[in-house]
């Protein structure tokens, strides 16, 4: 089970953007993902008629490690780490180790 998930609302710690919250659009292999407004990069694209893609400069979401991420947690108004564990009916759900409350519910 991951610590962080699709969807998730999370806040960046290192880094160019430390401190911008925003909503992990995916995670990619190699223990990276990709933020909503985070780590925005400028990409030059040639134009290709036959896609039906105009040429010129785009701006895209790039990757941030994981690692840069903690998930935010609402009640504490803060970024907070996140621990599994398993429950009396044998599920495992991940939950905040500031004060113990579950995330997954």
């Amino acid at each position: 089970m991951n610590k962080i998930k699709k969807g998730d609302d999370i806040v960046v710690l290192t880094g160019r953007d430390k401190g911008k919250r925003g909503t992990v659009l995916r995670i990619m292999p190699y223990d990276r993902v990709v933020v909503d407004g985070v780590n925005v990069v400028k990409r030059h694209t040639k134009p290709n008629p036959q896609a039906g893609v105009p040429g010129g400069i785009v701006e895209k979401e790039a990757s941030i490690h994981i690692s840069n991420v903690a998930l935010y947690n609402p009640i504490t108004k803060k970024a907070d780490r996140v621990g599994i564990k398993t429950l009396a009916d044998d599920r495992k759900v991940r939950f905040f180790k500031s004060n113990n409350e579950v995330v997954d519910i």
